[in-house]
């Protein structure tokens, strides 16, 4: 009893951050969703509207738009920061020289903000003076242009989040590959499994609540973006890269619409509440069926 009463104590602190800084904001926003407000017009007041801003989510095609190329975004950016995550787990765990040398560069850009992140893009890309067009018109004759080509920009935005990003699947991926037991991969080698085989049935399952766990993570970071996305393209051209996180903020600061604003803010915490636990379910439910 004293124990749990010491455990109750030592988290309160943890407990009263999360409710004055998740919480009690969250609260707020959801308040703010039912409510017409532009603090900066003619009639500052907020007006009771019920319903209707989520109902004008339904008709709002740039808010569509938005869901789409974000989802797409994150699409392209999990899958490939897992696939070469997992690569790149696999080399690590083998003996080379400079390993320790490569590790170390390779976790660098963990450490690097996102928005410094973007800048640092920005400047790799720009026609005039970016590295990437240059060398890309000199070795291969193609213009890139990102502030042009709808397409090009939303490939940068993939490839700087995989740069940013994929050293931490890695080293979640790494960690997980560690820990496996050796004696099930001795067992299939003796049996004559092949490769193929001894990564589908054997590593594959044995590291898929890694692989789900860090889905998990990477998933709620992309359809979050925003900095290091607006330092590199601000959302355009077009609707290219104007994923959602944009989108709440040029219709938040430049419309000044936070009624509405607050509502898409809801929204998009209840698809990212339904994927995860899509994820969640997708964890949980193998290792209790196998129980």
């Amino acid at each position: 009893m004293r124990s749990n009463k010491v455990g109750w104590l030592l988290l309160t602190p943890t407990l009263l951050l999360l409710g004055v800084f998740g919480i009690l904001p969250f609260i707020y926003v959801l308040f703010l969703s039912f409510h017409q407000w532009n603090p900066f017009g003619a009639s500052p007041d907020r007006i009771f509207i019920w319903g209707n801003n989520f109902r004008r989510l339904v008709f709002d095609g740039e808010f569509l738009l938005s869901i789409w190329v974000t989802l797409k975004f994150a699409f392209f950016a999990v899958f490939s920061e897992i696939v070469i995550g997992y690569l790149l787990a696999q080399l690590f765990m083998r003996e080379f020289p400079g390993r320790a040398v490569f590790r170390t560069i390779h976790t660098l850009p963990l450490i690097v903000a996102p928005i410094v992140v973007g800048s640092v893009w920005r400047l790799m890309t720009t026609p005039s003076i970016g590295i990437i067009p240059y060398y890309a018109n000199q070795l291969f004759g193609i213009d890139i242009n990102i502030g042009r080509d709808a397409g090009t920009a939303f490939m940068f935005t993939v490839i700087m989040d995989i740069w940013h990003w994929t050293p931490l699947v890695t080293l979640t991926l790494l960690a997980a590959l560690l820990s496996l037991p050796k004696e099930p991969f001795e067992q299939a080698q003796i049996d004559g499994a092949s490769r193929a085989q001894i990564f589908w049935h054997i590593t594959l399952p044995m590291i898929r609540p890694a692989i789900l766990a860090t889905v998990f993570i990477r998933l709620m970071d992309a359809l979050r973006t925003v900095d290091e996305v607006w330092m590199l393209t601000g959302g355009g051209p077009g609707a290219a890269t104007r994923y959602i996180g944009l989108h709440i903020w040029k219709v938040v600061f430049p419309k000044t619409d936070y009624g509405y604003g607050s509502a898409i803010s809801v929204i998009v915490l209840y698809l990212t509440l339904v994927m995860c636990w899509m994820l969640y379910v997708g964890l949980v439910a193998p290792r209790n069926k196998g129980n």
